[in-house]
């Protein structure tokens, strides 16, 4: 399944670099808009490949108990906060990308930053269910900041590979096109995720369980999944 999803990203990537390089000659929009609908296939196969931060988001839907619709809005917000990180490092800044062949088109201080904000996130979790306190109006969307904070590699590399040709606009509708693919997978996993956590809820109400307890049964592992992820990446 792996081998199949890198095949189709190499594919398309191949597609697009060969795309703007001819757009970067003839400037001809209409064959580029053309395929950008790869783009979107492009970013739904590289979204689900490992990485993302789809178990980050995952465990944090389950732990938090946001409704489907706010778990929507997180996973958005960790979307664009991923696409558009990358977006910028190529249009402002470069002195924090790697330039090595194995580690080409990462960030490694936003990764760093990004995984230690996790970590935190995951304690608060276990500490706040401990104590029962209740959420915060706002967490999940500042949770998919956090996420986020790791740049999409392929957004920036083909941003790079636009702006050396001269055309950064084809790479921001590439951008675009990538951040609707991202988007899709995102939202279906934290969709997935708080419907699986409500009707669990449900049956666990049913045999006469304090939801209550439950509730920051789950918030406490979902805390402790999150540290051990984000410690995971560290280490990597």
């Amino acid at each position: 399944m792996w081998e199949f999803l890198f095949n189709v990203q190499r594919r398309i990537h191949a597609i697009l670099s060969a795309d703007i390089a001819a757009f970067a000659q003839s400037g001809d929009w209409t064959a580029l808009l053309a395929v950008l609908p790869f783009g979107i296939v492009f970013g739904v196969a590289h979204a689900m490949t490992p990485g993302h931060s789809k178990s980050v988001l995952a465990s944090y839907v389950l732990g938090s108990g946001l409704a489907p619709a706010r778990a929507m809005l997180a996973s958005f917000v960790l979307a664009a906060t991923h696409i558009s990180s990358a977006v910028l490092l190529a249009v402002i800044t470069n002195t924090l990308v790697t330039r090595t062949l194995v580690g080409a088109g990462r960030a490694p201080a936003l990764e760093y930053t990004s995984r230690i904000l996790l970590a935190a996130i995951g304690v608060w979790l276990v500490i706040r269910a401990l104590r029962g306190r209740p959420h915060v109006h706002g967490e999940g969307m500042a949770v998919g900041v956090m996420a986020g904070l790791v740049p999409c590699p392929l957004t920036l590399f083909v941003m790079t590979y636009a702006a050396s040709r001269d055309v950064p606009e084809a790479g921001l509708a590439f951008a675009l096109a990538m951040l609707i693919g991202v988007g899709i997978v995102l939202g279906a996993v934290a969709l997935a995720t708080a419907y699986a956590r409500d009707a669990l809820g449900h049956i666990v109400g049913r045999h006469g369980q304090s939801i209550q307890t439950y509730s920051r049964v789950i918030e406490s592992l979902a805390g402790v999944m999150l540290v051990f992820l984000a410690i995971g990446e560290l280490a990597r």
